[in-house]
Order: C-alpha cells, then structure tokens, then sequence
C-alpha cells in the first residue's frame, strides 16, 4: 500500500521534514537529483542527454541531476529556462559544471519544469517547450510529475508533457492516477528522499500484496451458509443482460448463495444460464448484503423500495446505475436515515446528477468532491473513472488498476455483482468495494492481453476472475 497526496499535504510534508527534523532543502535537493540521475542513466547508455530546467526548485533537482551525469562520465547538456530562480535553484546552477544547448533534443530528456509547483495554466514559452520536449522523439523522464499536470486531479493545465518514466519524489501525487495524469506519467517510480509525512488520513493506492488477505484460506469443516447470501435486485424487461453479468460475478465471488429478483419475463431464461443462482420474489430482509438498481429502470417503485430497504436493511446495501438515478430523480435525503451500512457506485454523470455538482467541478476535486458527500450524508462512494475514487469521508483509497476493456456497457454490472457477493461473505462493505474494483481491473488487464482492450467483453473479463484471484492470492 502506498500514499497518493495532494499539492498541500506534500508541501505541509516538505516542511515538517525541513522544520522539524532539520533535513535541509540542499539535501533533500541532492537526494532528488541523484534519483533522477540514477534513473536517467538507466536508459542514456552513452547517449546525449538534455535536462531541461526551470526556475523553481523543480529546477534545481534538475541541476542536480544533470551535474551527477556531468560526473558519472555522461554527455549532458543543460536547457536552462530563464527567469527569477529560486534560491535552491540559484545554487544549484551555481554549482552545475556543465555546457548549456539551446535546443531540447538528445536521446533522453530529463523535464525539470514545474512539477507540483504549477497552479496556472500554461502558455506562451512554456507550451512551446513542451511541444518540443512531446515532438523530440527522445525517451522522457519527468521530474515528481510531468510538466502541465495538475497534482491534485491529473488534469492537463494548458499542455502537459507526456513522460515516458516519471519519478515521483518523495510521495506519489494523486494527479499521477487521476484524469489524465496516468496517460501522461508513464511508468511511475518514487523515490524516497526522507521526506515525512507527519500525519494520517491520506489517499492510498493498493498493490497486489494488500489483496490477498480478503481471500483466506477456506475450511474445510464448512458449508454454503457459512460464505453468506448476496441479493441482486437488478434488471427488467428492457435490461436483462445487466441481471446477468451481476448474477454472474456475483457467483464467483465466493459467497454461498446468489439471490437474484428481476423481472418476471426474463427469470426463465436466466435462470437456465445461470442454474446456481436462486429467483426469488419479495423481500428478505436477513441477507448478508443486497445490490440493487442495475438495468432495473428510473422509477418511483424503485426509489420506494430503496427507501424500504434503508429502513428495515441491516446488511451492507449496494445502490448502483438506476437505483442512484432514482435517488437523484426521486430525493437524495432518504440517505441521511438509515439502518444499514450503504455503498454508492456512481460514474461522473451519475455523481453529478446526485451530488447536484458539474462534471467539471467533480473532475476538478474528485477525492474532495466524493469525501465531502460520504461524510455528509453517512455512506461509501465509489465514484468510478479511469482512476476510481473510494472513499467513506475518512479513509480513501485510489483504485486505479484495469483499462480501458471495462469502458464497455455492463462493467458496472458485474462490478456491483462481484462486490455484493464478497461483502455478504463477510469483508467489511470498505473493502468489499476496494478488492473487487481491484480484482475486476486486474481481470481486465488479462484479458485484454489475451484479446486487446478493444475485443476483450465483460464476459471475457468475468470468465478471467479466478485467473485475477489465483495471480493476487498465489
């Protein structure tokens, strides 16, 4: 597991390592430039290397690093951007022995722009260098974050460059993972300089390693009610593929027992695909965990039986797709009361619609945005994108593993399915949202090595779960 923090937390991170426990900025400084010359010289191999500088202290790194190349015996020149240098930066030039170009090429080009120090969009000298640094054809390494990417959401300010490796000082941003950040940052790799961060509460992204404690071995000595009942109450005569794919996942996810109520016009037939799985009518209120709202239609019946289900639930309750449609149609505030412990798995459009927030300002704060809304009304979301967000207002968690086979109709589905069916067999409704937006991306990035991105289908990936599961938990 590893920390994803924002512009001010790394800055507040910064200072206390400064402040507190008296480690220079010149040492911190040096630390930084010699990552990234240590990672420069992985792939110069003789070859003509450019650094190109700014006049922060993003800057200064680069000056480090290009005079622990000049040093190492490597062809470095340095492209030096003019202006008000800071004082880190002023005396790292200084102490820079090396010649200057005024071109940007060479084969390796070490970008030492911004880093997060940018807070305006970009124009004019700076668009141009990124331009060129984009048009080199050179292999690029960004220093913390490729230069026009924005820290905090990943968004591209202006132009931004496109790293081939970016090393992330320090700490990782949460604009490496967000929106654009991830198409931009390339291959991530963090170097730890000492910096400290004095406090708990920041945003994590998951590793393998965290997952495999959810699956445990399981005994022997036990039978299908001791892996808990998952309740779908999910599709409808228009919409009788998303029962399906959730029905489906559900099924492989190592509960005892899947519920599924849907129409009546397609039970038959999905009953014959999926002959585990158990149609019910009505409610039963002593399942483990309950999904509901995937293709089952905007309506007031719906939005009556989630209030329904609030009341009297005492399990985990999953509302997805058209049950967060008819919360936001029908009135949000049902949320605030409750007897049961919910999760709301929102894309942008339909956080948007809920929240009462744009599209643009959820993309502008995403963790903020999803924080805020769990604390006020008492709830998880998971707020899916590229880089999902999971958060109850307290703990949040970057999910950022798959790709873009999941950017299909019924991802959503079987992701609702698949995690209904690992909370009722007892993971915490937290984690239960985490490990199987995990485990769905780890699913979709073999299949789409099996069948490309392009070809590769829900079914596909849903056939590739226990392949996911057997790779995390081998």
């Amino acid at each position: 597991m590893e920390r994803a923090l924002s512009n001010a937390e790394m800055r507040l991170a910064d200072r206390y390592t400064i402040e507190k426990l008296k480690i220079s900025s010149q040492i911190l400084m040096q630390r930084a430039g010699y990552a990234l010359a240590a990672e420069a010289e992985k792939y110069a191999c003789g070859e003509q290397v450019t650094v190109v500088c700014g006049t922060g202290n993003n800057g200064g790194d680069g000056y480090v690093c290009a005079e622990k190349l000049r040093a190492d015996g490597f062809n470095v020149k340095v492209y030096a951007v003019t202006g008000s240098l800071s004082a880190d930066c002023r005396r790292e030039k200084e102490n820079y022995k090396g010649g200057y170009s005024e071109l940007i090429c060479g084969d390796v080009i070490v970008e030492c722009l911004f880093g997060t120090g940018l807070s305006r969009p970009l124009g004019g000298e700076f668009l141009n260098i990124i331009q060129k640094i984009n048009s080199s054809g050179a292999f690029v390494i960004s220093a913390d974050i490729p230069c026009g990417i924005n820290g905090d959401n990943g968004l591209i300010m202006g132009g931004a460059v496109r790293a081939d490796v970016t090393v992330a000082i320090g700490e990782y941003k949460l604009g490496h993972f967000l929106n654009d950040g991830a198409d931009f940052s390339g291959r991530l790799v963090k170097a730890d300089i000492g910096i400290v961060c004095p406090e708990d509460g920041y945003a994590v992204i998951l590793e393998d390693g965290d997952i495999k404690r959810f699956f445990p071995a399981r005994l022997r000595n036990t039978h299908k009610g001791s892996y808990g009942t998952a309740r779908l109450i999910v599709g409808s005569d228009k919409y009788p593929g998303a029962a399906a794919l959730a029905a489906e996942a559900a099924l492989r996810s190592g509960c005892g027992y899947v519920k599924v109520c849907t129409s009546e016009k397609i039970k038959y037939s999905l009953a014959a695909k999926l002959p585990q799985a158990i149609f019910i009518d009505g409610e039963d209120m002593s399942d483990g965990a309950t999904a509901i709202g995937c293709g089952s239609g905007v309506s007031e019946e719906l939005y009556q039986r989630i209030r329904g289900l609030l009341n009297g639930y005492k399990g985990v309750l999953i509302i997805d797709a058209d049950g967060l449609n008819s919360l936001s149609a029908y009135g949000r505030e049902i949320l605030h009361k409750k007897s049961c412990e919910v999760i709301l798995t929102p894309h942008i459009g339909e956080f948007s619609r809920l929240s009462g927030l744009s599209a643009e300002e959820i993309l502008n704060d995403p963790v903020g945005s999803a924080r805020a809304f769990a604390l006020s009304y008492g709830v998880t979301v998971l707020l899916k994108s590229a880089a999902s967000v999971l958060t109850d207002g307290k703990r949040t968690i970057i999910l950022n593993r798959g790709n873009t086979a999941l950017a299909k109709a019924g991802s959503g589905d079987m992701l609702t399915g698949f995690m209904c069916g690992t909370a009722a067999r007892g993971v915490e409704s937290f984690f239960a949202a985490a490990v199987s937006s995990y485990v769905m991306g780890v699913s979709a990035e073999i299949s789409a090595a099996e069948k490309t991105e392009y070809c590769a289908t829900s079914e596909d990936i849903i056939k590739n779960l226990h392949t996911a599961v057997r790779k995390l938990t081998g």
